[in-house]
């Protein structure tokens, strides 16, 4: 057995609490593989059942097993469906939409980019790996899907911070009751780029914090280990990563944008309350006081409106990601009884909803964002009345083929002039 490598000055101790997830002795170094985006062992397994190269199916016989596998193939059809569907819908409408082009939509463009990816490849890798053991693409999944996964944490962070900060902007800015103007494409790529890359890089130490290991009987574990194999310096940033990583997530994924978005809102709260219309008295109102006043108190409504959807979104980021996250410090520092104490499927299964709340977090994003924002779902119905009035059937059967044509040819300037009119000032977000 190779002698298990320590980071330099570290005299073979630890940083800080024990991870529950790794042994501390090196003979049972691997005996529980479930991080925290990692793909826990769940419910019970078929073994009399394989199909293909060895692998487990789960799904036949029926028996009492293989209800869990149903649930879990049930629930996450039920969620790639509506992310995909939500997701693509969002992203479309803003990229199509002159009239909606503008940093908001922009940023919730992008997020909802990051939650499509984790939707569409996450997904599928987890739920194959839970339901027959064995690990897609290898190596390869296992260290890409946790890359996706907290790159789409750090989007959703400061992509809300991004938001409340617009907000706040756009209730103190001196010309506030003006119509806003379309920002620069140059603009809004810069502050995207900003949320992106820098998302990205502290992504990067997940790259090379996790390594497959391959148990008996052919079953991949997706470990969170640094690899020995790294060099000296690099070894020791990752494996002070590796300690930290518990309170980094809770600190920078929870509490910063809670409590950014939180003071922001105080303040831009306090700041429309000072600027809201009053009513002014009876018998001094002329035509024009009375315009302004009314195109005050729609700028006040509409301020109102998206400061409770960036409070909307920030209320359900907060709440699909805090349970795994305060699950993990409280394993991290209960006695190793206690641990011990608990049901074999208890650590599994927690890490597995942890894995399914982060899915529902993406899936309910973009449906969220569809409710809450006007121009968004209006420009959403306008496109589904659209294509309905392609596939509706010609009642004139002579007539049928022009008519047809016609269709096809005007409905693309029927839905950008319906975009236009639900866009009632130009570059007016959600």
């Amino acid at each position: 057995h190779a002698k298990r490598r320590v980071a330099r000055g570290a005299k073979d101790r630890t940083f800080g609490k024990r991870d529950p997830h790794t042994p501390r002795s090196p003979g049972r170094r691997h005996d529980d593989p479930d991080g925290y985006f990692t793909t826990p062992r769940t419910g019970p397994r078929n073994s009399s059942s394989v199909f293909g190269s060895g692998l487990v199916n789960p799904l036949f016989p029926v028996t009492d097993g293989s209800y869990w596998a149903y649930a879990v193939m049930l629930l996450a059809l039920v969620l790639f469906a509506a992310g995909i569907v939500g997701n693509l819908a969002l992203m479309c409408i803003v990229w199509h939409n002159v009239y909606l082009k503008s940093t908001w939509n922009c940023v919730l463009a992008g997020l909802a980019f990051w939650d499509f990816l984790v939707l569409f490849f996450c997904l599928p890798v987890v739920v194959f790996h839970e339901l027959t053991l064995s690990r897609l693409l290898g190596d390869l999944s296992c260290r890409l899907v946790p890359y996706l996964e907290v790159t789409s944490l750090g989007v959703a962070t400061f992509s809300l911070c991004a938001l409340s900060i617009d907000r706040f902007h756009a209730a103190t800015s001196p010309g506030s009751n003006q119509s806003p103007k379309v920002e620069p494409c140059q603009s809004i790529l810069s502050k995207l780029s900003v949320i992106w890359v820098g998302s990205m890089v502290l992504a990067a130490p997940e790259l090379l914090l996790w390594q497959l290991l391959q148990e008996t009987f052919k079953v991949d574990v997706c470990v969170r280990e640094p690899s020995v194999e790294l060099p000296d310096s690099i070894y020791s940033l990752v494996l002070t990563y590796h300690e930290a990583r518990m309170w980094w997530f809770f600190g920078c994924y929870i509490c910063l944008p809670l409590l950014f978005t939180l003071a922001c809102d105080l303040v831009t709260r306090q700041v429309l309350a000072q600027r809201e219309p009053r009513k002014p008295s009876s018998g001094q109102v002329t035509g024009r006081c009375s315009s302004s006043s009314s195109a005050k108190k729609k700028q006040h409504v509409r301020q109102q409106r998206l400061r409770s959807t960036v409070m909307a979104l920030t209320t359900l980021y907060v709440t699909c990601n805090l349970p795994e996250s305060i699950c993990n410090i409280t394993l991290a520092y209960i006695s190793h009884r206690v641990t011990a104490a608990l049901p074999a499927l208890a650590l599994p299964a927690l890490g597995l909803i942890g894995q399914f709340l982060l899915f529902l977090r993406c899936s309910a994003a973009p449906v969220l964002l569809l409710f809450l924002c006007r121009s968004l779902g209006q420009a959403f119905m306008d496109c589904c009345c659209c294509c309905c009035e392609e596939c509706l059937p010609d009642g004139n059967s002579s007539s049928s083929s022009s008519e047809s044509k016609s269709i096809l040819v005007m409905a693309p300037a029927v839905c950008y002039d319906r975009a236009k009119d639900s866009s009632t000032v130009l570059g007016t977000p959600c």
